[in-house]
């Protein structure tokens, strides 16, 4: 695994730049391809399992069809999420990767935090994980905040499209480990300003040489591609 004071190399959603995206197979590639950390997306569906999803749906509209929530684990597991491969639980991805490579947890839906603070203490409890192979993050405030008091050993990174002071603030007040921002946003200025503030800098999701270059000369602690092998 990487070392704590080099750029964390992360692979989006696996490798989706190859692989249909969330899937094992885009997470063997990523791992093939070098990342030292796989970023995924968690729901909990109608049967109560998180799954690996990005979209709030599974076909990726916002008609309010077709559903995560809505279906059960059994009725997910019977659709094709390309070439062939099906949805995931949290679970079962943690047991193939088996302490490989580390994990940022991005918690998609709504009261996913307690659940996914469950399945963290279990397996650095009882599967030889550690709490620093995990990084949890979010858009939704409440639910980071949710993972600081149920287990402050979880690392959570505050992820935003806008920088605000009150982004700043609530990332102070639950200790976060890393300000998530897009590769706009993470101009050297603002890198220096999160480090002096204690914060590391997570960026998404430079995918050409020219984007990932200029993310390094910024000071970003994680840079998160479609291509880990760019990095």
């Amino acid at each position: 695994m990487a070392q704590e004071n080099k750029i964390v190399k992360v692979g989006h959603r696996g490798a989706m730049g190859y692989e249909p995206e969330n899937t094992l197979r885009s997470f063997k590639k990523a791992m093939e391809l070098g990342a030292d950390m796989i970023e995924l997306d968690v729901h909990i569906c109608k049967s109560r399992e998180l799954v690996i999803n990005h979209e709030f749906s599974i076909d990726g509209t916002d008609n309010g069809r077709n559903m995560v929530s809505e279906k059960t684990l059994s009725e997910l597991k019977n659709l094709d999420m390309g070439k062939g491969e099906k949805i995931t639980t949290l679970p079962e991805v943690l047991d193939f990767f088996d302490k490989r490579i580390k994990v940022n947890i991005e918690l998609k839906g709504r009261v996913t935090a307690k659940p996914v603070a469950k399945i963290i203490k279990e397996y650095v409890e009882e599967k030889g994980w550690k709490y620093n192979d995990f990084l949890v993050s979010s858009f939704f405030f409440d639910e980071l905040e949710k993972i600081a008091e149920l287990n402050p050993e979880i690392k959570t990174g505050v992820l935003t499209m806008k920088i605000t002071p009150e982004m700043e603030n609530f990332a102070k007040k639950i200790k976060a480990h890393s300000l998530n921002v897009s590769m706009e946003k993470a101009t050297k200025q603002f890198v220096d300003e999160a480090h002096a503030n204690g914060f590391k800098v997570f960026v998404w999701t430079p995918n050409t040489s020219d984007e990932i270059e200029k993310t390094k000369l910024a000071g970003a602690d994680y840079i998160c591609s479609d291509f880990p092998e760019k990095i």
